[in-house]
């Protein structure tokens, strides 16, 4: 009689394995050992597969790992593609095995077992969790200085400087051209140039109460899915200003200061020569003077920005920089940063870099994912080891009114200041900011 619900002894499945071998059937040696002869068939076939240790019990599903069903031929084709070629996805890898003429006319894996197998193969890319800023609601302008448009148009040849890119602001409801500041060489500006250019501004208009911006890495940590404020993004902030980003790309968003490049270049780069920095930014003056009290405007009903809204001449809110420390409100930077969550994934040693700063959440958040937060009552910042109750508290970095300000801070607090030759760009930035402090002497 067939046993159920019983576990079959070890030896008893080494006898279904080895009485085949004097011609006893599967029904006979069932009839012998007191088993199905199902049983005796499932334990046979295990030992004529994997020997001995296809006779061990394994609860479960058997472990073969993904693709253990195909052969191993194309298990190591796939893992030398994957290797050899690492940006290519589990689809990729499906359509390059259907092109292989060893593989023609045999079933081919599908994509989420390929990506299983990578996975379990340590080939996996590792993807961080996605976290936008906090959403800057922003209506439609409707009055003058409540938004500027800001962008850097792309370098051009200026005889004999070279390449010069010039960055460019707009007010968007009065058109007023707020600053065209030329910078010297075709790599990219960063927040610190940019910084230069808006205290220029604000010196000549005031405040305004917002500004928008693309996603330059300049202005937007476009490199991380989990972006975190940039320092320019933080100091307008503490300055009571608004940012606000583009969601479409130009023509779309931002028609006004794309214009705005083309108009000042035809107006003041095209068919010129410029001997130095310097003149090139004083003739860009001259025309924006020119384009906003006398040039008649088709959008303004063919009137100059002035003339249609002479209240544009200053936005009522004003700005020096020996007055900036005392305007800095870090408060504000505090409450925009509780409204932020970031993904970083952390190295081997438990480190990751928020803001260009690099904290240590240790040893036991290492090689993971840690979802940090801020916490303004203690200006500190909180990761926390996902899918575990590990919970690391940190000190902010890079959030003092100095760290904002930058290079202004030395130069508000020195009577005289000595420039370091040969000049770099830092000690440019520092020169042309010199001119407008009261009381600085070089």
């Amino acid at each position: 009689m067939p046993r159920h619900g019983k576990v079959m002894m070890h030896g008893e499945r080494l006898a279904c394995a080895s009485k085949p071998a004097s011609g006893q059937t599967d029904a006979e040696i069932a009839k012998t050992l007191g088993w199905s002869k199902w049983t005796v068939r499932k334990w046979r076939r295990a030992y004529q597969k994997n020997g001995e240790d296809g006779l061990l019990s394994r609860m479960g599903r058997p472990r073969g790992g993904p693709l253990s069903t195909f052969s191993p031929q194309m298990q190591d084709v796939l893992e030398k593609m994957r290797k050899t070629h690492p940006g290519w996805g589990p689809v990729t890898l499906v359509e390059e095995l259907a092109g292989d003429s060893r593989f023609l006319g045999l079933r081919l894996p599908g994509r989420a077992q390929v990506a299983a197998f990578l996975k379990a193969k340590d080939l996996a890319r590792s993807y961080q969790r996605r976290a936008g800023l906090p959403p800057a609601n922003a209506p439609k302008a409707k009055q003058v200085h409540e938004e500027w448009e800001m962008d850097a148009q792309g370098a051009q040849p200026v005889e004999p400087l070279g390449q010069v890119s010039v960055v460019n602001l707009i007010d968007v409801v009065s058109r007023l051209k707020i600053g065209s500041y030329p910078h010297l060489g075709a790599r990219s500006l960063d927040g610190r140039d940019y910084q230069l250019v808006l205290r220029v501004a604000f010196l000549d208009y005031g405040l305004p109460l917002r500004i928008s911006l693309d996603h330059d890495s300049a202005f937007f940590d476009n490199t991380s899915v989990a972006p975190y404020p940039s320092r320019l993004h933080l100091w307008l902030t503490a300055l009571d200003v608004q940012v606000v980003f583009i969601q479409k790309a130009p023509p779309l968003e931002h028609a006004r200061i794309e214009r705005n490049h083309q108009t000042m270049s035809a107006q003041t780069i095209i068919g010129q020569t410029w001997t130095d920095l310097t003149a090139l930014w004083q003739g860009l003056s001259q025309r924006r003077e020119f384009l906003n009290t006398r040039y008649p405007s088709r959008s303004l009903h063919y009137q100059a920005p002035l003339e249609a809204y002479p209240q544009a001449v200053h936005s009522g809110r004003p700005y020096r920089p020996e007055w900036e420390e005392q305007m800095l409100d870090l408060q504000r930077v505090y409450t925009l940063l509780a409204q932020g969550r970031w993904f970083r994934e952390t190295s081997c040693h438990g480190e990751f870099w928020l803001g260009l700063q690099r904290y240590n959440a240790g040893r036991k958040c290492a090689k993971s994912t840690v979802e940090i937060t801020f916490d303004p009552a203690h200006v500190q910042f909180i990761a926390h080891k996902l899918g575990t109750d590990e919970i690391r508290r940190f000190e902010s970095k890079g959030l003092t009114k100095t760290d904002l300000m930058g290079e202004l801070t030395l130069l508000t607090r020195l009577p005289v200041y000595q420039l370091a030759l040969p000049f770099s760009r830092q000690a440019w930035r520092e020169m042309e900011l010199s001119r407008f402090l009261g009381g600085t002497t070089f």
